[in-house]
């Protein structure tokens, strides 16, 4: 089975560079931040304050969580229902941010996201794919962009949307969830010694994409 670890910060365009990779490989795309995000929901909708780990890993006995591919999308379900729009707001992203450094909750969705690496070939993206996840992946890249740019895509997105964020806002978060993803204590993102950095700030969708086919190719020939 061939696997392709993607790994970077908030705002990357890991999701969507990788989804659209994926349909053109023929690989499943395994979106584990999605997964973060529909425990950080769960978190939110019983009241459970997402840093809190006593209480976020009470919880996780209750979570039935399913990825399915449908007509080349995937969607997330929890304990049966459909959350893969749900998880798109910035509170369940903070939330994930908060879950994501709790050892109990990587633990609790560390095997589901290996057994489905094991079953097919994968392209799986997130923070710790590299390092933690799959650290025999057969290619690891580490997509990057500064700050500003992520935040300008980010702030873009909502507009089409049609989510009146201020700039300054959309940008203050994607610093802070840096922060968090870079300094906590279980897995934090880093760059694995053995992916091929890749930093888009100065590239468009086509462009980013082009260059991760030519890593990727280079890696399986």
């Amino acid at each position: 089975m061939v696997s392709v670890a993607i790994d970077g910060p908030a705002g990357a365009g890991k999701s969507t560079l990788a989804r659209r990779l994926a349909a053109e490989m023929g690989y499943i795309y395994v979106d584990t931040g999605a997964m973060f995000r529909t425990i950080g929901l769960y978190a939110l909708r019983k009241g459970v304050d997402p840093k809190d780990n006593a209480a976020v890993n009470t919880l996780l006995p209750e979570i039935g969580l399913r990825v399915d591919c449908i007509d080349g999308e995937q969607h997330i379900y929890l304990n049966g229902e459909d959350v893969s729009t749900a998880i798109r707001t910035e509170a369940a992203g903070m939330a994930a941010s908060a879950v994501g450094a709790n050892p109990a909750v990587r633990a609790f969705l560390l095997e589901l996201q290996r057994s489905m690496a094991k079953k097919q070939d994968v392209l799986m993206d997130g923070r710790d794919i590299g390092t933690v996840v799959l650290p025999d992946a057969t290619v690891k890249i580490f997509l990057t962009a500064s700050p500003e740019a992520r935040a300008t895509r980010r702030w873009k997105e909502y507009q089409a949307k049609g989510i009146d964020t201020p700039y300054e806002e959309v940008l203050a978060d994607v610093k802070q969830r840096d922060y968090q993803d870079t300094h906590r204590a279980a897995a934090p993102l880093k760059q694995a010694e053995d992916a091929v950095l890749l930093d888009t700030s100065e590239l468009d969708f086509e462009q980013s994409l082009d260059a991760m086919k030519q890593i990727i190719a280079k890696k399986i020939g």
